[in-house]
């Protein structure tokens, strides 16, 4: 199904039309929106003209040890390992002094005799990528290293870049995946203080970030400064309208037929009634892992009533499924929220336009899809339609 087609052209042109063919660009969108997805689909799209790497950051370095040294370090280690795995023919001489810089900073054999056979070219860099997921040590090791040399492991992060880029006859394109899941403090502290050590390499990269950091007053001024503007958003897929939900409206009646579809995919349509599928849909809110995540549980609750009654036939998912999948997901979501939370809540109820990007909790809530954004005209706010159900039982709306 297609989808995200404005947020992929504009990614399309920030990349081709760079002059320095050196663009950095900011991604972002909400949680479970489908932006991987997309990165994906766009590195596909993009590789018949240029060497591309895509790699989630999660693979390599442990969530809570992101800095921007072993980013810069992560991103080294994909580049090679692309190489070798697309086998692009890089001098002998090169690349055994690439192998044997890597296995210096990653305390990684590579010449006695048991090591001499696996743990060279993709193998290498599949046993590097494992160790800096695993061992701390080496992580540190690097951070110390470069902390105040960085400009010496950029430097290498080019030649290989160069290298690849004249064997291969193509620009070089990274893609950096799942930076989005970290916390916003983490964040702030790679973006603020080291923002400007992106700009060095001479190669194309997607950063992909948590939404909630375009609203931070002091990250959107960085990422409006420093990546000279390049930030590509792909909003939430309009399944409610402004100021009325769910009132006739030709652009939401569209999508919700498309996600409806997309339920269809993934559901046989005789196991449940039209009327049900267009429920997931405006429930999601679209954002396309809830869409997947109320399915899901759906199923799970078919699949438990299967196995309490073995020769049950004709289940289908009801009514009375869903409200129970959905009362499981309210209750999910309540779990979280506290007195600020809801002060909020109401705010943008109140007011769709309203932004506190200077509000902790209006960040959080962004974050954790309380609050989804909605982009057409002008950007406006919109409460999870399950988010609201609480309100509404609570009597505060």
């Amino acid at each position: 199904m297609e989808y995200g087609r404005e947020s992929l052209e504009a990614l399309v042109q920030l990349v081709e039309d760079h002059a320095a063919q050196d663009a950095k660009i900011i991604f972002s969108g909400h949680r479970g929106c489908g932006k991987s997805t997309l990165l994906a689909q766009f590195g596909r799209a993009m590789s018949d003209r240029y060497f591309v790497t895509f790699f989630s950051i999660s693979d390599l370095i442990e969530m809570s040890d992101v800095n921007h040294i072993n980013i810069l370090f992560a991103i080294a280690v994909n580049l090679m390992l692309e190489a070798e795995k697309q086998q692009i023919e890089i001098p002998k001489g090169t690349r055994d002094s690439f192998h044997k810089w890597f296995a210096k900073r990653t305390r990684t054999e590579i010449e006695t005799p048991v090591n001499a056979e696996v743990a060279i070219g993709f193998d290498l860099f599949k046993i590097i990528s494992g160790k800096l997921k695993t061992e701390s040590s080496i992580r540190d090791e690097i951070k110390q290293e470069f902390k105040r040399n960085v400009s010496e492991l950029v430097a290498k992060l080019n030649e290989i870049a160069a290298t690849i880029q004249a064997a291969s006859h193509k620009d070089v394109l990274v893609i950096i995946d799942d930076l989005d899941k970290l916390d916003l403090a983490v964040v702030r502290e790679i973006f603020l203080e080291h923002g400007q050590t992106f700009l060095l390499p001479s190669f194309n990269i997607i950063f992909e970030v948590p939404i909630s950091a375009l609203y931070d007053i002091y990250l959107s001024s960085i990422f409006t400064n420093i990546f000279d503007e390049s930030i590509v958003v792909i909003p939430a897929i309009k399944v409610i309208d402004r100021g009325s939900d769910f009132s006739p409206d030709p652009v939401v009646e569209k999508n919700v037929r498309s996600l409806c579809e997309i339920l269809y995919r993934r559901i046989p349509a005789d196991l449940f009634d039209a009327s049900i599928a267009e429920q997931i849909v405006l429930k999601s809110g679209g954002i396309l892992r809830e869409l997947v995540r109320i399915s899901n549980r759906c199923c799970r609750v078919c699949l438990t009533e299967i196995r309490r009654k073995p020769d049950l036939i004709n289940l289908r998912i009801s009514q009375e499924i869903l409200n129970k999948v959905i009362q499981g997901m309210r209750l999910d979501f309540e779990m979280t929220l506290g007195l600020e939370d809801y002060e909020v809540l109401l705010d943008i109820h109140k007011n769709p336009s309203s932004k506190r990007s200077d509000s902790q909790t209006f960040l959080k809530l962004l974050n954790g899809l309380h609050i989804l954004e909605y982009r057409n005209s002008e950007i406006w706010y919109c409460i999870h339609p399950i988010v609201k159900e609480i309100l509404e039982i609570k009597g505060l709306i």
